[in-house]
């Protein structure tokens, strides 16, 4: 599983619902790294499919995490989400949370969403 760590502003932001997408750099070391688990030819995403990221607020096992359901495209990013005006990004579209810890114990969401 691709993991990725975020500013604990824009993880809030995810957590709350409020932010849908994370973004990266079109980057060599990005592109290799998505082109992991998504399907790409260069550094285009082809297709919509969803897979399971596990975004980090700092580095390690025992920092607060989730995963979550993802697909990718590559466009333009919204500046109020983080994204610089006009350039084009990797977007990790954010589908569902999974799981998630604040504490490096955590547990898989149950549908009503408390943790489990």
């Amino acid at each position: 599983m691709l993991t990725l760590p975020i500013k604990k502003k824009w993880f809030d932001m995810i957590l709350s619902g409020e932010k849908k997408e994370e973004y990266r750099e079109i980057k060599p070391y990005y592109t290799k790294r998505l082109q992991k688990v998504f399907n790409m030819v260069g550094d285009i995403p082809v297709d919509m499919l969803e897979t399971q990221i596990r975004f980090t607020n700092g580095y390690g096992y025992k920092v607060p995490a989730f995963i979550a359901d993802c697909h990718l495209e590559k466009r333009i990013g919204r500046e109020e989400w983080g994204a610089e005006k006009d350039v084009i990004y990797y977007v990790l579209c954010i589908e569902k949370i999974r799981w998630k810890s604040m504490d490096g114990l955590g547990g898989y969401l149950r549908a009503g969403g408390g943790a489990g």
